[in-house]
């Protein structure tokens, strides 16, 4: 049996997305999932200040998708185990809101027995014509 885990606080989401909408940050995120890498080795690979890399892993860090630990002088970064799965959790919560929507517009719009297919519609107007459609006799 799958347990529904409650909703991340909007703010947990909002730094999840926020952490995530940058290219760079991606990127540290891509290359610390395949192993620790320690922030001057990742800062190498950029074109940028090292203070500068180490301010996009504080934003991650902030967003719990990486940790870093010291290990001698080094401070090295590792992805969250939890980290993909919290990201597929908002973007699951995002889309049942979404889908909630789509369905009630359904009803809305459809013929009120809650299918959403709309068969009965030209059933209960008969023949006549309709903006946008074909009439019946004239496909």
């Amino acid at each position: 049996m799958v347990v529904a885990e409650p909703p991340l606080p909007e703010q947990a989401v909002d730094e999840l997305f926020h952490a995530l909408s940058d290219a760079t940050r991606r990127d540290i995120l891509r290359r610390s999932v395949q192993g620790e890498a320690s922030v001057s080795r990742l800062a190498e690979a950029y074109p940028m200040s090292f203070a500068a890399v180490q301010k996009h892993v504080a934003v991650l860090e902030r967003a719990g998708l990486v940790t870093k630990v010291r290990r001698g002088r080094e401070q090295l970064v590792r992805t969250e185990p939890d980290a993909v799965r919290r990201a597929r959790q908002a973007l699951d919560q995002l889309e049942l809101a979404w889908r909630g929507r789509v369905e009630r517009m359904a009803d809305l719009l459809g013929d009120g027995d809650g299918d959403g297919d709309g068969d009965d519609h030209d059933r209960d107007h008969g023949d006549r014509p309709h903006a946008g459609r074909r009439t019946r006799g004239h496909d």
